[in-house]
């Protein structure tokens, strides 16, 4: 009988040996890029920064969740609701386009003190958890949004980030830890000694499904377990199940959406890292595995859906024909349709830049200006039928520019992994060095 442990370290050995190779080589990073590389990636991120720039608001720092491809808003009642978890990914953005030129370090800075001073001394808080939409401008909850674990965790890094590459700033350490320390895990865990909630909405409590599967938790855990007040107890960290699955000879852990392979790593830097208990996993290992077995899963549906190649390939949670869809695969789900959404490879530069960074220069060459515009790549598109969705995601837009900039320089890693929090969370949850 298999085990778990035997599962994942067989994820990196099934893989043909060109692909054992890329796998070693992500190890080490940042990557070599040709010129040719590294001049697409510089545009796609520039562009991909000036969403969080343009539609965030300048006072509150909120980011819009979603524009029109041309950066046009929204038109009606989504045309100014903003997203915590978008706004986690645009205090990042910041300090990644002060770092790049794009904007003065000043202007960075005042921004990012905007966004940090609503978050922690205006916006409707819920034992210290956020709503995950709100009103761009007055911080309103929007409709019946929920209080989001997840949404909330992509906010907490990105003000851990900012507060490492601001670090001279006394302010900016001041507001991201009023935000960090008030933070109640023991609430949030409603009864159960290690598992969260998913959130909570006043109407009727907090929510009964719990984090207990693999899926985007891990850096969820991970800054709950470092939290400075009412932190989540290191032995969270084993409660939630390891899964496994195997497509096309890859075994890797995680029955899940490809972007939950791609967020927590995100930010925390996991390469040289694996479990010293349990199954002993390497998550970088698995994220890079979960990739490659995702991008075979897509290249098979060929037979059903034509347009799919080696380098048009990738679905995730997105914009479809049919409103916001969760594409799931492997195992397929019902409602894959034959679309493309950029971000699934886009969020995997930094994991698999071999068959990635080819993915996204293909998709731009072969569709142009249909797909990329002011921001970079639509959420969405169908190859087979035409439809390209008129808007981008600001998480989308985020997830892409992380991973290309991690791939480039590894600089969010590095900023991240600055705070002794979540050095001292790592070391509580047994994640010694390999």
């Amino acid at each position: 009988m298999q085990t778990r442990r035997s599962f994942i370290a067989a994820g990196a050995a099934g893989l043909p040996a060109i692909a054992q190779l890329a796998h070693a080589q992500n190890r080490a990073q940042p990557q070599a890029l040709s010129a040719a590389q590294d001049a697409f990636l510089e545009d796609i991120s520039h562009r991909s920064f000036q969403f969080f720039w343009e539609q965030s608001d300048p006072h509150t720092g909120v980011t819009r969740d979603k524009t029109g491809l041309d950066g046009a808003l929204v038109e009606g009642s989504a045309r100014d609701v903003g997203s915590t978890g978008a706004t986690g990914f645009g205090l990042t953005a910041l300090c990644i386009g002060a770092e790049r030129g794009w904007i003065s370090r000043d202007k960075a800075r005042e921004r990012v003190l905007n966004t940090l001073r609503f978050y922690a001394d205006q916006a409707k808080d819920e034992h210290g958890w956020f709503y995950h939409f709100i009103n761009v401008i007055t911080g309103e909850r929007n409709g019946t949004s929920e209080v989001s674990v997840s949404d909330d965790t992509w906010l907490f890094a990105g003000a851990l980030t900012a507060r490492q590459y601001f670090h001279e700033d006394p302010e900016i350490a001041r507001l991201t830890m009023k935000i960090y320390q008030r933070v109640d895990y023991d609430w949030i865990r409603n009864g159960d000694p290690y598992l969260m909630s998913h959130g909570y909405r006043p109407e009727t409590g907090l929510l009964a499904a719990r984090y207990e599967k693999y899926c985007q938790l891990a850096l969820m855990y991970l800054v709950g377990i470092g939290a400075p007040s009412r932190p989540l107890p290191p032995e969270s960290w084993y409660a939630w199940e390891r899964n496994p699955n195997s497509y096309a000879g890859y075994n890797y852990i995680g029955v899940s959406l490809l972007w939950t392979y791609q967020y927590p790593f995100a930010w925390a830097d996991f390469r040289d890292r694996r479990e010293a208990r349990g199954s002993h996993a390497d998550w970088w290992g698995n994220a890079i595995t979960a990739t490659r077995a995702h991008r075979q899963f897509c290249i098979d549906l060929k037979k059903e859906f034509p347009a799919y190649s080696e380098n048009v390939w990738g679905i995730t949670s997105s914009t479809s024909e049919h409103g916001y869809t969760a594409w799931g695969g492997p195992p397929a789900t019902k409602n894959i349709d034959g679309s493309v959404v950029p971000c699934a490879p886009a969020g995997s530069l930094m994991l698999t830049p071999d068959i990635a960074l080819p993915a996204l220069q293909a998709m731009k060459k072969q569709y142009g200006d249909r797909i990329y515009g002011r921001y970079g790549f639509t959420d969405a598109f169908n190859p087979n039928n035409g439809w390209v969705a008129p808007n981008v995601i600001g998480i989308d837009v985020g997830i892409t520019l992380l991973s290309a900039e991690n791939l480039r320089s590894g600089f969010v890693w590095k900023w991240f992994m600055k705070n002794p929090e979540i050095q001292r969370a790592m070391d509580l949850a047994g994640l010694v060095k390999k």
